[in-house]
């Protein structure tokens, strides 16, 4: 049934005599809300009337976001009460702008509202370079370039005492670098002293930095390049060329005494010994045949034939031992001895062989007088085939 047919119960809603079925005033809605965060954060109810509900309703309002302010702003006390430093960073403490502490890594307290914290990283490695045209002690001029690495040592100098640390270290780095330059000479900056150079610009540099209280503490100094301007560059090419190879015949020349030399005193050393052996042994084998010969004539005065027999059949051996032969018993005769050199015959036969074949010679009918030489022909002749 429709709301408006006859028996409808009077539920239009429009005429506000719906009963429960009417939505509430949204200004009454508004006003409950207030009374219940007035009271909620300690502000009176309203009264009877609109005046007083209005009244009571706009105090706790205030009372209420007073409290959240505050509640608020204590939580980021707190929170800005704590602070924790890395392990490669360093932390500067401030107190109304004034230097207090440096803390090291790790969880930190501080005043809230009243103490700023400035990090600091401490083991970063930083690096520049430098290049610049300088005049060396022989009144040359020279281009240098290098490199150097720094860090930063102190926080509380490197934020405090120097207002720009970093154009600091390159101007006392240049200006060390002229001043070791204009005590060296041209040949040891391009190519004799480097290292010491940078040695000694690392040493000035840092001492500087150090006066200034900058903070910051040289790694590394790296000497890049020195070489003469672009106007005479060729010049002082060939001239460095030359002393290379200077050096290296005197490299050479070295290399080759130190070969040669002992070497010769080797030779010399060893002749010596030869020298001093040899004469040891003639000395020696002088003083033994000086002693054979006494006693040998103390023998020859005690029984001198049998001496000399005895002399010749040792010459004999010492002769015949060294030298081929043949002895033969010839058939005639029994107390004669045929000598056949069989060494000569067997060089000469090969000669013999290379020569054309003679006509054969046929001896004629020996005589009783030659029967030996015959004999001996036929057994020279045996002997050979």
């Amino acid at each position: 049934m429709a709301w408006n047919e006859p028996g409808g119960g009077n539920r239009d809603p429009w005429n506000g005599k719906g009963g429960d079925q009417c939505p509430p005033d949204l200004y009454e809605v508004v006003k409950k809300l207030q009374d219940r965060v007035g009271g909620l954060f300690g502000g009176r109810r309203g009264g009877g009337n609109g005046e007083g509900r209005s009244s009571g309703g706009g105090g706790g309002s205030v009372a209420g976001i007073g409290f959240i302010v505050l509640l608020v702003v204590a939580v980021v006390a707190a929170y800005q009460s704590f602070y924790i430093i890395g392990p490669a960073e360093r932390g500067v403490v401030k107190r109304f702008g004034a230097y207090i502490e440096t803390t090291e890594p790790g969880p930190h307290f501080l005043i809230p509202f009243v103490d700023t914290v400035s990090v600091v990283n401490v083991d970063e490695i930083k690096k520049f370079a430098q290049r610049a045209q300088m005049l060396t002690k022989d009144e040359n001029i020279v281009d240098v370039s290098l490199t150097a690495q720094y860090r930063v040592q102190d926080s509380a100098d490197y934020l405090f005492q120097d207002a720009n640390p970093e154009n600091t270290i390159r101007g006392a780095m240049e200006s060390t670098l002229r001043e070791v330059i204009g005590k060296s000479n041209l040949d040891d900056v391009i190519t004799a002293n480097r290292e010491a150079i940078a040695a000694a610009v690392e040493k000035g540099t840092q001492e500087l930095l150090e006066l200034y209280r900058t903070g910051l503490t040289l790694t590394n100094v790296n000497f890049q390049d020195a070489s003469p301007p672009e106007a005479v560059k060729a010049a002082f090419d060939d001239a460095i060329k030359a002393r290379e190879d200077r050096e290296r015949l005197q490299n050479q020349a070295e290399t080759y005494a130190n070969d040669v030399v002992p070497r010769a005193r080797g030779a010399a050393a060893r002749q010596i010994e030869d020298a001093k052996a040899h004469k040891a042994k003639v000395v020696a084998e002088a003083e033994g045949e000086s002693a054979r010969f006494l006693a040998l004539l103390s023998e020859y005065e005690k029984a001198p034939a049998v001496t000399r027999e005895r002399l010749y059949l040792d010459t004999m051996q010492d002769v015949l031992q060294r030298t081929g032969k043949v002895m033969m018993d010839s058939q005639g005769g029994a107390n004669n001895l045929t000598y056949i050199p069989l060494d000569r015959l067997m060089n000469q036969m090969p000669a013999a062989q290379a020569q054309p074949e003679l006509p054969r010679y046929t001896d004629p009918e020996p005589t009783q007088g030659s029967s030996n030489d015959s004999r001996a022909r036929d057994a020279r002749s045996r002997r050979v085939r």
